[in-house]
């Protein structure tokens, strides 16, 4: 069965110091359910955003959605993306 990671991504309104990408799960999954994975991120991923007071979900594809956070101060944007294991060096 193939392997999977979800991937977060800032895209604006986080500060530099967290900044960088993160992942949000991984496992292994069928295709279908590795999409079902990704949206379930896309509507529960905060990023440590205080008190989120609205979230918009955009789909860039079956593989990434684009998620705007906004609180009472400022607005957020991240990028979740799945991606697959196609190598692993490692043969177990």
């Amino acid at each position: 069965m193939p392997r999977w990671i979800v991937l977060a991504v800032p895209v604006s309104g986080v500060s530099d110091a967290g900044r960088d990408g993160r992942t949000v799960a991984e496992f292994e999954a069928s295709p279908e359910e590795a999409e079902a994975a990704l949206l379930k991120a896309a509507h529960t991923y905060e990023h440590g955003v205080w008190k989120v007071r609205r979230r918009e979900i955009f789909k860039c594809s079956n593989t990434s959605y684009v998620i705007r956070l906004r609180n009472r101060l400022a607005t957020y944007s991240f990028l979740i993306q799945l991606a697959e294991l196609v190598h692993d060096s490692d043969p177990r």
